[in-house]
């Protein structure tokens, strides 16, 4: 993985010009095949949306970065399991999805709420409307169990379609659409409890 990065910092233009207009799944059979430009320009192609995907989630924010790097090594590690053909999303974010997973285990095995009150505060975050807008998903999304939440990140965030999400979290499409269903079923309940209580509190003053 090193020489990703090596070949990054040597070829950045390059590859983002090749990512601007490649096809994903050709870069990853190039990328296969040993050749250091497309796995450049896949890093630009893929990369932010990534990144997102792990910004997206209040618990995974703080580390964003280092499960994107490990997200990457991973992807590096097992390239050849990759089928040539196949869309190649579905396979990063499963990828990344295990990475966020296995962050979450090792962190429920440590003194885990003090640690993050660490984290948090010497967290610097670079653009306040961008947190702003991070925040505001947070509370959007807090009555959602895990799973539900999941699959609105990948759909609404990533922008990710019904079947990449499917491939992504190893599901069927029937499935990722009965999460969503709940989904968005329990967010409304959620909003006219909310709006239920603002009333009532209001009567009550």
């Amino acid at each position: 993985m090193e020489s990703l990065t090596s070949t990054e910092a040597a070829q950045g233009n390059r590859g983002a010009l090749t990512a601007a207009s490649a096809n994903p799944e050709v870069l990853m059979h190039s990328y296969q095949a040993g050749d250091p430009v497309a796995a450049t320009a896949l890093i630009h192609l893929i990369g932010p949306a990534l990144h997102r995907y792990f910004r997206s989630d209040a618990a995974s924010r703080a580390h964003a970065d280092d499960l994107l790097q490990e997200t990457w090594l991973r992807i590096h590690r097992v390239r050849h399991t990759y089928r040539s053909g196949e869309p190649v999303l579905p396979w990063f974010y499963a990828i990344a999805r295990h990475v966020r997973i296995d962050h979450f285990r090792k962190a429920s095995r440590t003194t885990g709420r003090e640690e993050k009150l660490t984290d948090a505060s010497e967290t610097t975050i670079a653009a306040s409307s961008d947190h702003a807008v991070m925040e505001e998903l947070d509370a959007l999304l807090a009555p959602l169990p895990a799973n539900q939440r999941e699959v609105i990140e990948m759909l609404k965030v990533a922008g990710m379609s019904l079947e990449e999400v499917a491939r992504a979290t190893s599901s069927t499409v029937g499935s990722v659409k009965q999460r969503v269903h709940r989904a968005y079923k329990r967010l409304r309940q959620h909003m006219l409890a909310v709006r239920s209580e603002q009333r009532q509190g209001g009567t009550l003053r």
